[in-house]
């Protein structure tokens, strides 16, 4: 995650159950051990899906692709969103020495519950065991 290099998305649901990805550069891990990013705009359909699944309980996604091409998704529940006060005042700073007409909208905190490494391989390899009589029959022949 602190590698500048990975992408990183969070996909979230609104109250319909239309699905939404976005890629955040900012996703991090805060110094609870929780993710954290920073949240643009107000209007930005993640921000209002955070919110929708912090009053209904709902879950959220995190996608991490490294540049050697490893993937981890990482589920867990939106735990809150910081819009004014001493924290959001010094990212708001950072942010605007970056980029003069910046802006930011929220610090979202997101609670991990479940890491599961996507690689390829390794998926193949937990299936190849966990389900060793599935598969094509030309393979058990």
């Amino acid at each position: 995650i602190a590698d500048a290099e990975s992408l990183k998305s969070i996909a979230t649901v609104d109250k319909n159950g239309v699905p939404h990805v976005v890629y955040k550069g900012s996703l991090h891990i805060n110094k609870e051990g929780n993710l954290e990013f920073y949240d643009i705009l107000e209007s930005s359909k993640i921000n209002q899906n955070l919110v929708y699944a912090i009053w209904f309980g709902k879950k959220v996604a995190v996608h991490i692709l490294t540049k050697d091409k490893k993937s981890y998704e990482i589920t867990g529940a939106p735990l809150k969103s910081v819009t004014s006060g001493r924290e959001f005042e010094e990212v708001y700073q950072k942010l605007l020495e970056r980029n003069p007409k910046g802006d930011l909208n929220a610090i979202w905190t997101i609670v991990p519950e479940n890491v599961r490494e996507e690689t390829f391989a390794v998926r193949v390899k937990e299936s190849a065991e966990q389900y060793p009589v599935l598969g094509h029959l030309d393979r058990f022949v």
